[in-house]
């Protein structure tokens, strides 16, 4: 598009950027993120209850106190009625009184059933009902659509029984101090629940626990959807981990035989070999891990001693948090996750603008004809394969702020005084509901975030991209700013989530989120040349936090090039949006620059070191710097935008550049 001379609005009419707090001894050229963010991270302190803090958080913090306000406002309503079941909920967590008296008393019942274990059959019929009541288990277990027939449902099963963030933390030297200090963590938590010999109990657990993570798959594997995607018939299943009394976890877990008649196999191999650490002689140790992961998932709810204990771990050790977060905030934690959809439905009523969606709907509108004209004019692509991505695109569904049907928690009961009877009756509402999924239509119009949560996400098997309203707000969405602003920001986030539909694992499914190949094995290699050079590229960034660290290139991949496509579209989309309007200058910044800006300030962030090197090591999203300069790095718009030359900092060569949608 040829733009008209530029003319010049008001800042104060356009309040989405402001300019004035850009870095000025940072050139944007060398370093978009820190030109925009430098000194915003230099006066910033981290919250001493969080690990990290930015344009996100600022947003989760508005709706955690905007879902304060709802349960703390509500009319308790009739018995039965959500008001009542958000009220009596959040009033059971806070009651720290009756929580504090109650001690360790909660435990007592359930680790007497752990100690009369004796035999593993009835190890795994126990786990299942610790898993149906909240408890983390040695398998997860999930109904969703059938990758190979996305019309219907069908129960996922997969890996699980580690208390460390990922296998690698297992296995590798560099993690040696977290897991002696989880180890001692282990055995002061099993301590405070009245265990005499919990030093032993605690070596125990970690020796076992480093056994089931050797039969784990790793973080890259576990991307892939085609290695992922294994149905079988349940006999099949049972032949090929025999060690594994699957009937027995299936009747604790309360799930009918009938809904696992087929099921899908997320990691074949982890059953198979964690089916040999399931014997008579090691009943011990799988009984300390019981009883551990019992006490892991019942801290929270329990007294003070527990609470700070597993803080202290997994929020100090493997996070850098020094303080616990206050006791309201973390009921609204507990109400957010049993009974979010009823809270969200008043959210909505409060807090999110019609006039919003309508802004919305056109951006994706228009971000979907972005990507609809770059895949026509790819030159990498035939027009077999083009045919068939477009037909895709075509087939793209969008959800912008909030349900047209909301959860019924009809059958779920709270009751004001039973904290943890409320924790295992909403877990166990929760699998009921995926239970019942099986056999009936897939429900399209389901959520799987609350219009309360900030974030976005696609469903690669049901082709759709879902925007919650509580994204919808600044840096991400101003409905009175410009639209460069609006593209920089939430128009990216849209062409990011569209792009998942593209990236290595999405482009996987059809249009209509069946796993097949709909790729010519040129058009694929093609592909795939390009993804290998942004692996490379971001295989080679450490942050600076941890420059002893490396980006994973491998596990990022789909993020960075959901990033890529997002930002490449958005700017072509505001062309789009733009075609035939003068270009205003807004504070001496043409609407180009002022889209790389706005992109820059979504990925506002300031963490702490331990949760920097936790995400590097576990996180499928690139550190925040990364998503902001080396994104930029590869699109020509941002060099002619801000002039960048071969002898600035963000630089890369034209034949390095990579270009994928």
């Amino acid at each position: 598009m040829t733009q008209t001379a530029d003319e010049t609005v008001p800042t104060t009419d356009v309040p989405a950027l402001d300019v004035s707090d850009l870095d000025p001894s940072v050139r944007v050229q060398d370093d978009l993120y820190r030109h925009v963010n430098g000194a915003w991270i230099a006066r910033t302190e981290i919250p001493e209850d969080k690990p990290m803090t930015g344009a996100f958080i600022t947003l989760r913090d508005a709706s955690e106190q905007a879902v304060r306000d709802i349960i703390t406002t509500i009319e308790p309503g009739e018995p039965g009625s959500e008001s009542q079941k958000i009220a009596d909920l959040y009033a059971s967590f806070m009651d720290a009184d009756a929580v504090e008296a109650a001690g360790a008393a909660p435990l007592t019942q359930p680790l007497e059933a752990i100690a009369g274990v004796g035999t593993v059959e009835e190890l795994l019929r126990l786990v299942g009902l610790h898993t149906r009541r909240g408890v983390r288990g040695l398998l997860d277990i999930e109904a969703e659509s059938d990758p190979g027939d996305p019309q219907r449902y069908v129960m996922f099963v997969g890996q699980g029984g580690l208390g460390l963030p990922d296998e690698e933390y297992y296995r590798l030297g560099e993690y040696e101090q977290i897991r002696t200090a989880y180890r001692d963590h282990v055995a002061r938590s099993l301590a405070l629940a009245g265990f005499a010999d919990a030093e032993a109990q605690a070596d125990a657990v970690l020796a076992l626990e480093t056994d089931v993570a050797a039969c784990h798959w790793d973080k890259v594997r576990t991307r892939d959807l085609r290695q992922m995607y294994n149905l079988m018939g349940r006999e099949q299943f049972e032949a090929s981990a025999p060690g594994l009394p699957f009937a027995a976890w299936l009747d604790g877990l309360g799930v009918p035989g009938a809904a696992v008649a087929e099921l899908v196999v997320t990691q074949p191999s982890f059953f198979t070999e964690v089916a040999d650490l399931l014997t008579e002689d090691r009943l011990p140790a799988w009984r300390s891990w019981a009883a551990w992961s019992l006490v892991s998932s019942r801290s929270p709810y329990l007294a003070s001693a527990f609470v700070a204990e597993r803080f202290g771990f997994y929020g100090t050790v493997l996070s850098g948090t020094p303080v616990l977060k206050e006791r309201w905030k973390r009921g609204v934690d507990l109400v957010e996750g049993a009974l979010g959809e009823a809270v969200g439905r008043i959210y909505v009523e409060r807090h999110f603008s019609p006039v919003a969606k309508e802004r919305m709907d056109t951006l994706v509108a228009n971000l979907i004809e972005a990507y609809r004209r770059s895949i026509t004019d790819l030159a990498w692509m035939t027009d077999e394969t083009k045919t068939r991505a477009l037909d895709k695109l075509g087939k793209f569904r969008s959800k912008i702020g909030y349900p047209t049907r909301w959860r019924d928690y009809g059958d779920l009961t709270i009751v004001a005084d039973d904290l943890i009877g409320n924790v295992e009756r909403a877990t166990e509402f929760e699998l009921q509901r995926n239970i019942a999924k099986i056999g009936a239509p897939i429900d399209r119009e389901e959520w799987l975030m609350t219009p309360q949560t900030v974030n976005a996400y696609y469903h690669p098997l049901r082709n759709e991209i879902v925007f919650p309203a509580a994204i919808l707000q600044p840096p991400f969405f101003d409905e009175h700013a410009d639209d460069a602003v609006n593209y920089g920001g939430i128009g990216a986030v849209i062409g990011h989530e569209i792009g998942h539909g593209f990236d290595d694992q999405g482009s996987t499914c059809d249009g209509d989120g069946r796993l097949q190949n709909w790729w010519t094995d040129a058009d694929r290699s093609a592909f795939e040349d390009r993804t290998k050079v942004l692996v490379a590229q971001y295989d080679a960034l450490s942050p600076e936090q941890a420059p002893d660290m490396h980006v994973n290139g491998s596990l990022t991949i789909g993020e960075n090039i959901g990033d890529l496509g997002g930002l490449a579209i958005a700017f072509l989309a505001h062309r789009i949006a733009t075609e035939g309007t003068p270009a205003q200058q807004i504070d001496g910044y043409t609407p180009e620059q002022r889209l790389f800006l706005s992109w820059a300030t979504v990925w506002q962030t300031k963490a702490r070191d331990a949760l920097v090197r936790q995400r590097l090591a576990t996180d499928p999203h690139s550190p925040p710097e990364f998503r902001c300069n080396q994104i930029v790095r590869n699109l020509d718009p941002f060099y002619d935008a801000f002039g960048v030359t071969k002898d600035d900092g963000l630089w890369l060569d034209p034949e390095q550049r990579v270009s994928i949608w």
